[in-house]
């Protein structure tokens, strides 16, 4: 039989990867949208209610570094499986559920699983993909998640139509047996990460996440984060309190930032794969462009056709941005390490999107909804400081290592 070629060998791993990252956001979200079915049932309060997508987000943003050690030392393919099945289990658990009490270990269970799933696949896509593929494969990633965010509440919404919320679950969470499947049947395509030779071994774990360019990296994740977390809480409220701005136009112009920034992740791996020697300036030019585009409605009222159309151009850019960011990080990752590099920095974006909503919120309070996207370009401005930082600094630590001999 003749080898198969590159291109494809590429896609088929992307979609065993992506399907699993789907399904982790996919269940991220799947619960939401059944708080008023579970009030009524168990009779217990929002506050309560939120603590289950609350102990799943947290466990997940938790264990991501522990696991990616893990990852690194025994390899990424065995916690794929696993998480992923466990992920999907739990979620399938609360279908049998007879109060609320039992869903939350189920929650944590399910973010226990949701954890393994950074670490692992980037250290399966940076050993299994071919080079030129990179940052397409890191872009399909992305989207994939985005797209697991997006489906789960319209789903979920019309799976309520049909039977109830518990065979609804059930059904949502066996979904992902077969994905399971798939993943043990085609491992033979899915590659750990490049181990070092011992001349190459790095610094150690715990030395390398406290280093100047991982805590700078993890600085410029967190910062975008919480930029996108602000936006996305606050956009419409902001168009409303300073222009007038109807719901539904607004609503539409988060919709479009959303599209936008979906849409520029595909780009984003088109050009991280043609533009390797010069990533750090194409993520500051995108990152300025959507600074100004997102100024532009928070200094100015703009004609209501225009909002969603400077939104989805803001969104667009942003996203685009973000596959030669994680292009970034996995050039600066010494060998072996990405499980946990990945593990660790990306635990700063579940923490952006915790943080920001709150303090945004007292401004509006206060009477200052202007200055809630100038916070948001701000924060995005540091964010561009903290990359060039970590590019600059992860660069000198490269040049310094030692060449070993031949």
């Amino acid at each position: 039989m003749p080898p198969e070629p590159s291109t494809a060998r590429d896609a088929r791993i992307c979609a065993l990867i992506g399907t699993g990252h789907f399904l982790s956001h996919f269940y991220m979200l799947c619960l939401p949208p059944l708080f008023l079915v579970w009030r009524q049932e168990f009779g217990v309060s929002y506050a309560t209610l939120g603590l289950a997508v609350a102990l799943m987000s947290a466990t997940t943003a938790i264990l991501q570094t522990p696991v990616g050690f893990w990852v690194d030392r025994w390899g990424a393919r065995p916690f794929l499986v696993g998480g992923t099945l466990l992920m999907a289990l739990s979620v399938a658990a609360m279908a049998f559920a007879p109060a609320f009490w039992m869903i939350l270990p189920l929650a944590v269970l399910s973010g226990i699983g949701n954890s393994v799933i950074h670490p692992a696949d980037y250290a399966i896509l940076a050993g299994s993909v071919s080079k030129p593929f990179m940052g397409r494969a890191f872009a399909l990633h992305t989207f994939t998640g985005n797209l697991g965010f997006a489906l789960a509440p319209p789903v979920i919404a019309l799976l309520l139509t049909v039977m109830d919320w518990r065979m609804a679950l059930l059904t949502v969470g066996l979904l992902g047996i077969p994905v399971v499947a798939a993943i043990l049947l085609q491992s033979r395509v899915l590659h750990d990460q490049a181990r070092p030779r011992a001349q190459e071994a790095g610094p150690g774990g715990r030395e390398l996440l406290l280093s100047r360019p991982m805590l700078l990296f993890f600085a410029f994740f967190l910062l975008s984060s919480m930029a996108g977390s602000g936006i996305q809480s606050w956009l419409v409220t902001v168009l409303g309190k300073l222009w007038g701005t109807p719901v539904l136009v607004a609503s539409a112009a988060l919709t479009g930032y959303m599209i936008g920034a979906t849409g520029g992740t595909l780009v984003g791996g088109w050009i991280a794969d043609r533009s390797k020697r010069n990533l750090l300036g194409i993520v500051t030019v995108l990152t300025l462009i959507a600074m100004a585009l997102l100024l532009l409605p928070g200094l100015m009222p703009l004609p209501e056709a225009a909002l969603p159309a400077v939104a989805v151009l803001a969104g667009l850019a942003l996203g685009t941005s973000r596959t030669p960011r994680d292009v970034m990080l996995k050039d600066a990752c010494p060998p072996g390490q990405i499980g946990k590099v990945f593990g660790f920095v990306s635990s700063g974006l579940p923490l952006g999107s915790a943080i920001t909503p709150v303090p945004l919120g007292f401004l509006i309070d206060m009477g200052h909804p202007g200055l809630v996207l100038p916070v948001v370009a701000g924060l995005l401005g540091l964010s561009l400081l903290c990359a060039g930082s970590a590019q600059g600094s992860a660069r000198a630590a490269q040049a310094a290592e030692p060449v070993p001999a031949e």
